[in-house]
């Protein structure tokens, strides 16, 4: 299903990790991210982050340590007021850089102008509900993406 965010009264960041941060891709590492995020997640995935580095400025946000990718979000890419996809690693979870790169994707969109956007096929609701106070939108299922291909399916968004 899908998700409703307001935008405005975003709560604000918490401590990452030490050597955590989380910042705007950059052109040069397309590849990279594109690559990594095809392996652990999906080929669909990996063309919405593809999608992402042709915006302006660039519609992804990682968190890395060391060089080391650890997570990605996305936004503005399926539908111009959509979230997603986003994904952490296994081993860097349960630290809140899913909640911070969310946030960074949902300030992003603040800063476009919008007031509200949507988690579009949200999987852990309880955290979007949680992170920033998402409500499910009825009869969402499945919203845009009714005929999407099934190569490119979805997978859990956190």
């Amino acid at each position: 299903m899908d998700l409703l965010v307001k935008l405005y009264g975003l709560p604000g960041p918490r401590p990452l990790p030490k050597g955590v941060v989380v910042r705007r891709a950059l052109a040069p590492e397309k590849r990279l991210v594109c690559g990594w995020v095809a392996k652990r997640f999906s080929e669909g995935w990996a063309s919405e982050c593809d999608v992402a580095f042709s915006r302006k400025p660039v519609s992804l946000h990682v968190a890395v340590r060391g060089g080391k990718l650890l997570g990605f979000s996305v936004h503005g890419v399926y539908c111009l007021d959509f979230f997603g996809p986003a994904g952490v690693a296994p081993a860097a979870r349960g630290k809140g850089l899913g909640r911070e790169l969310l946030l960074a994707s949902l300030k992003a969109l603040e800063a476009q102008g919008y007031a509200y956007a949507f988690i579009g096929g949200a999987g852990p609701v309880d955290f979007y509900a949680k992170s920033v106070g998402a409500v499910p939108i009825a009869g969402s299922t499945p919203g845009p993406y009714r005929g999407l291909l099934s190569v490119s399916r979805r997978r859990n968004r956190r």
